[in-house]
């Protein structure tokens, strides 16, 4: 059943005659060219088929001023057709690659006269319903500049300007940042060898470099200490049995003693004893 299906379906498909699509013809819009020099003329199309090998370029001019057109080119059939009686008659050569859709003409030896528009028109069997597409030749002793040119190159400055403003923006920014980190860096290495200078230089006095020792007081026996002793037990055991004032031992009289140093109260002692 899918067989048969299929079979149908390319019957009906064989029966249905080909649609012609619709084919975009494209050429340039304006030439400049030098008196007695040579001009390429270009034309292609654009098809959604494969190139046919029944594709046909065909190529009119119009005089400026003039109303009519006059054809100056066909191509057809592998051969290409130039007018023998035109204006382009000798000069006119087709260069073009139909293979490749392209119908270019070169026309040489230009003159004055040749200022005029010129029309291409292409067909592609079966696509050969489209617009024909023309482009204006204008012959000059010296081609001038034209405006679009100008405003180019107006455009190209202007961007250039702007384009190098932010490069210097950007660059100074660079060159700003990489001052102040370098100058952050050397103040702070200069900071840290003053520093470390300053450690160096300083050295603790000698009370706190070295501990001083300890002071130790070592008090020989001498007989002075058997005396306070004396007068010590002479003054808490007998005092109070005589009349007079007892006789008090202070830390002065005892150290007076120690040090060899005379006190009158030694001497009171042992009188009132």
């Amino acid at each position: 059943m899918l067989t048969f299906l299929a079979l149908a379906s390319v019957v009906l498909l064989g029966i249905v005659p080909e649609q012609s699509q619709a084919i975009m013809i494209y050429t340039g819009w304006e030439r400049h060219a030098l008196v007695g020099g040579d001009i390429r003329l270009s034309c292609s199309f654009f098809s959604w088929r494969w190139t046919s090998e029944e594709v046909t370029f065909s190529w009119t001019y119009r005089p400026d001023g003039a109303r009519d057109s006059i054809s100056i080119f066909h191509y057809t059939g592998g051969e290409a057709y130039v007018d023998n009686k035109g204006p382009f008659r000798d000069r006119l050569e087709f260069v073009g690659n139909p293979g490749r859709r392209d119908g270019s003409i070169l026309i040489k030896n230009l003159d004055y006269n040749d200022n005029g528009t010129f029309t291409c028109d292409a067909k592609n069997p079966p696509d050969i319903v489209g617009r024909p597409s023309s482009v204006r030749l204008l012959v000059f002793e010296k081609v001038p500049i034209q405006a679009g040119v100008i405003t180019g190159a107006i455009i190209g400055v202007v961007l250039g300007l702007l384009v190098l403003i932010v490069v210097i923006y950007y660059l100074m920014r660079f060159l700003v940042a990489r001052r102040v980190f370098s100058l952050s860096v050397s103040k702070h290495g200069k900071k840290k060898k003053e520093g470390s200078q300053q450690r160096q230089l300083w050295t603790p006095p000698p009370s706190l470099a070295t501990p001083s020792p300890k002071r130790t007081v070592s008090l020989p026996p001498h007989p002075s200490l058997s005396v306070c002793l004396t007068l010590l037990l002479l003054n808490v055991f007998f005092c109070p049995l005589h009349t007079a004032p007892p006789v008090l031992l202070t830390p002065s009289l005892i150290l007076s003693s120690l040090t060899h140093q005379s006190h009158p109260s030694i001497s009171l002692t042992l009188l009132s004893s």
